[in-house]
């Protein structure tokens, strides 16, 4: 398995895995999320290819206060290989590299990942997550 970090030319393909996962929204267009996190130098998204295949991403971004992670996505035919182990690994590593002291992510209601976390070390947080559209169209 090879990492590498995304172009902007990676777009359809990254869409179209984070689409067979499940992860894309109807108010989150994942091409607009893929170049906003492209074109910051505090963000970034990693890939996971095995040969020509794309079998994993994971997006991650600081901040300046914390870093996040989003979009962490394995192929469903290739979980259980440690695909997104290695993927999360790359990203706090690149994370710790800009500074960022603490890393959260965020899992909504029902995603089965939620299990994947806390095997790999992460810790369920005592917050509530508030949110606000700035966009007015959606």
């Amino acid at each position: 398995m090879d990492l590498r970090e995304a172009l902007l030319q990676d777009s359809p393909a990254i869409a179209a895995l984070w689409q067979t996962c499940e992860l894309t929204r109807p108010w989150n267009d994942p091409h607009a999320d893929i170049a906003l996190a492209l074109g910051n130098a505090t963000s970034t998204i990693w890939l996971a290819h095995d040969g020509e295949t794309l079998v994993g991403t994971v997006m991650a971004g600081f901040e300046g206060h914390r870093g996040w992670i989003y979009y962490l996505a394995t192929l469903p035919d290739r979980r259980g290989e440690g695909i997104a182990a290695k993927l999360l690994e790359t990203a706090q590593d690149w994370l710790a590299q800009l500074g960022c002291p603490k890393v959260e992510l965020m899992v909504r209601e029902g995603n089965e990942a939620a299990g994947l976390y806390e095997h790999l070390g992460w810790e369920k947080q005592p917050v509530a997550v508030y949110a606000r559209w700035l966009r007015k169209d959606v």
